[in-house]
């Protein structure tokens, strides 16, 4: 973990525009910066950065926050990650808590052994044949940083020359301890080396490749505090820009597939590691929302791993198609022997994931047999029970004709109690108005947003439905929760700023109108008794007006 004061200096040294014209083209526009926004297409620029507030604002999709949520939402990462990008854009060093602290150093262990290993490719020709035979050009090798390991005594030696701790090489998972304490040995020998990077592009682990015939033809880091297998997917940090950009993203299962796409020109293409996809790899593969292709080999493993990623995706209200390659064949094949206008042909025509669910489901059962034929609909049926209603609803017609059943025994209208639940709620806007009453108001929200030690002090005299339009924007200050709206009156220029004496002052003001207009409200209000409403007007009339006259801020609850 990141540690607290680190995070803290890190900020305070935090430039927004210098951070976010490593991104983006900016433009100097008055007192603040201009650009177009890059999280959707606009001719006119209406992304404004204010260097003195140190935030950024779209008045076009209405994003916006600090340098660090521009990292997270541009780079897709989460807080620790975008922390991370940002020392490294300002050269900071971060410095981590007891316990976590290590890790840069496994790290620093995991990018000495990168370089080595890389090196060792140039001499190893075997190696390098076994990659030229696959189709694998030098300038792909270059790109995702293809090496080779050689025996374990190699890797030890290097390690020891190089002054790395083998208990950071353990911890960074390259090295174990044998059995009985007996030494350590290197996890990958004589093998090609692929590095496998986070989301933000910093190395966590190595696949390998043997070439001597090994029973195990790949081999992955072990489970380290900086390698998840079942969250990382091969290649991402480098198709992630292409993914952002064409909101689309190809699945595949091994390096070479992606290596091979990418060099194709499909440099969306990704690869879990070794594993099914799994829940874990959704919030990754959410980011962009781009339309899912699962591209596996069509054999049986490849249509089992298929169907289980096409339910998984499908339930979990993705967009997305699947494309099995066929003759046996994997795509690194197809594209080595040069077919990559067919293997476009094929992603363009990729089977709706829901669709090929339907039909593998069937498939499973012997539907001529009417208790397989049974048990093969209430798979389905459950299957599709669990999609949102109207999209389940399309499918019915389709499930029917493959199961040979009537479309009344699904239903027309299939329950789903999650997909409620999940439902966005709406969100009430504020307009922000022009007249004389509304800019009062307004800035002394806004003052409250730059000065939130006047707070306590405000709400000890005012309610926040006294703020008419604007209560939720005056709650939304005190309960200092994040708000485009807000974000837009810090940048409205139009509306002023108060020192702490002006804020009284119009605070007085605000209140003396607001009760005299109470006064008004009171007399015609047929369900306040006579008398309670001659105490409420004189109570108003001889004791707070002439208060407020005075300057005081008089606290008094209806």
């Amino acid at each position: 973990m990141i540690d607290n004061q680190s995070v803290e200096q890190l900020k305070d040294n935090i430039d927004i525009v210098d951070i976010i014209s490593n991104y983006i083209e900016v433009k100097k526009a008055g007192a603040n910066f201009k650009a177009n926004c890059p999280f959707h297409g606009e001719k006119t620029p209406s992304f404004v950065i204010s260097p003195v507030k140190q935030i950024y604002h779209c008045f076009g999709c209405a994003v916006g926050g600090d340098a660090i949520k521009f990292v997270q939402e541009y780079e897709k990462l989460n807080y620790p990650e975008a922390l991370e990008k940002i020392a490294s854009i300002m050269n900071f060093s971060l410095q981590y808590t007891k316990g976590t602290s290590n890790n840069s150093e496994a790290r620093r262990v995991l990018e000495e052994i990168q370089k080595w290993y890389v090196k060792n490719l140039d001499t190893h020709m075997v190696a390098k044949r076994y990659l030229d035979e696959r189709g694998i050009n030098q300038n792909s090798i270059e790109k995702f940083g293809i090496g080779y390991v050689g025996a374990s005594y190699e890797l030890l030696n290097f390690l020891s020359s190089s002054f790395l701790p083998l208990p950071k090489a353990e911890e960074a998972g390259v090295v174990a301890q044998r059995d009985g304490g007996g030494g350590f040995y290197a996890r990958l020998t004589e093998r090609i080396t692929f590095p496998i990077y986070s989301s933000s592009g910093a190395i966590v682990g190595f696949g390998g490749r043997t070439i001597t015939n090994h029973p195990a033809k790949y081999i992955n880091s072990p489970q380290t505090k900086l390698f998840n297998k079942s969250q990382l997917l091969y290649g991402y940090s480098k198709a992630k820009e292409s993914i952002y950009r064409n909101k689309k993203l190809i699945v595949c299962e091994g390096y070479l597939d992606v290596i091979m796409f990418h060099q194709a020109g499909f440099t969306e293409a990704v690869a879990t590691l070794g594993t099914a996809l799994t829940p874990e790899h959704l919030p990754t593969l959410r980011k962009g929302e781009p339309h899912i292709i699962l591209a596996y080999d069509g054999d049986k493993a490849g249509v089992l791993a298929g169907l289980k990623a096409s339910i998984l995706l499908s339930k979990s209200g993705f967009d997305g198609s699947i494309v099995l390659f066929p003759d046996g064949k994997d795509p690194a094949d197809m594209l080595a022997q040069g077919r990559v206008q067919e293997v476009a042909n094929l992603l363009r025509k990729g089977q709706g994931l829901i669709s090929f669910s339907i039909e593998m489901i069937a498939k499973k059962y012997d539907l001529v047999n009417p208790i397989e034929k049974e048990k093969g609909f209430k798979e389905i049926k459950d299957y599709l029970s669990q999609l949102s209603p109207i999209i389940a609803d399309s499918y019915i017609s389709q499930a029917s004709a493959i199961l040979g059943v009537r479309e009344e025994f699904f239903g027309r209208e299939i329950e789903n109690q999650q997909f409620n639940k999940n439902r966005k709620k709406d969100k009430r806007v504020v307009n922000i108005k022009s007249t004389k009453d509304d800019t009062g108001k307004l800035s002394i929200i806004k003052t409250l947003i730059e000065n939130r030690e006047f707070i306590d002090e405000v709400i000890s005299v005012i309610e926040p439905s006294m703020f008419g339009i604007y209560e939720d924007l005056f709650k939304l200050v005190v309960s200092k929760e994040e708000s485009s709206q807000l974000r837009e009156l810090l940048l409205d220029d139009n509306i002023n700023l108060l020192t702490k004496n002006e804020l009284k002052k119009d605070l007085s003001s605000f209140l003396f109108k607001y009760y005299n207009n109470k006064i008004k409200s009171i007399s015609s209000d047929t369900s306040i008794p006579l008398n309670k409403k001659s105490f409420l007007i004189r109570k108003i009339k001889i004791d707070i007006l002439p208060r407020l006259k005075q300057g005081e801020l008089v606290t008094y609850k209806f």
